[in-house]
């Protein structure tokens, strides 16, 4: 099988996943965490996934959650902010740097919530929230993790539009949660 294929079955392994849990459940934020959470760690481990395949899977990962969740009508910015939660826990159970982790799943899911249509200043802001959120879970330093999925989420918004780069911009500075997100640049 070759990779592109592979990556194809995770992404759509994870949003029949989420379509399952969430008609089963009715829960958008703790069926994407716990999908991406797990899906995650049996891909790291089953293959080994460091730097740029690392980053492709998680992307696959987070772009399946987000399909899935907007398949059943379900709140696509709750499921950003789940997504990163799920890839936080994720990252901590095979010991990989938790930052590095929030920035690509920021700039996937803001690039996937684009593909499905929504927006994608909620989509950053939720995910942003998500990275405050599970850094206080696992023990990360909530600043960098925020500005990290920010940094992150203004990366994919660049590979949209410079409109979705403004959207992204008011959506997920400032202080969110308490915290004050400082943007890393360049973010090309």
């Amino acid at each position: 099988m070759d990779t592109r294929e592979s990556q194809k079955d995770i992404m759509e392994s994870v949003k029949d996943t989420v379509v399952s849990s969430i008609r089963g459940t009715g829960e958008v934020a703790n069926s994407v965490i716990e999908t991406v959470s797990g899906t995650m760690v049996t891909a790291i481990k089953g293959t080994g996934a460091v730097g740029a395949a690392l980053t492709t899977t998680l992307s696959d990962i987070l772009r399946g959650a987000i399909t899935g969740t907007a398949q059943v009508g379900g709140d696509v910015g709750t499921a950003a902010k789940g997504a990163v939660v799920g890839v936080l826990k994720g990252a901590k159970e095979v010991g990989i740097e938790g930052t590095d982790a929030v920035s690509a799943s920021a700039r996937a899911v803001v690039k996937g919530a684009a593909e499905v249509g929504s927006d994608v200043g909620v989509a950053a802001r939720n995910a942003v929230e998500g990275a405050i959120s599970g850094a206080k879970q696992i023990g990360l330093d909530v600043g960098q993790a925020a500005s990290a999925a920010a940094t992150g989420a203004l990366r994919g918004a660049g590979e949209i539009s410079q409109e979705a780069v403004e959207q992204v911009r008011k959506a997920a500075t400032g202080v969110i949660a308490g915290v004050k997100v400082v943007v890393k640049e360049p973010f090309k």
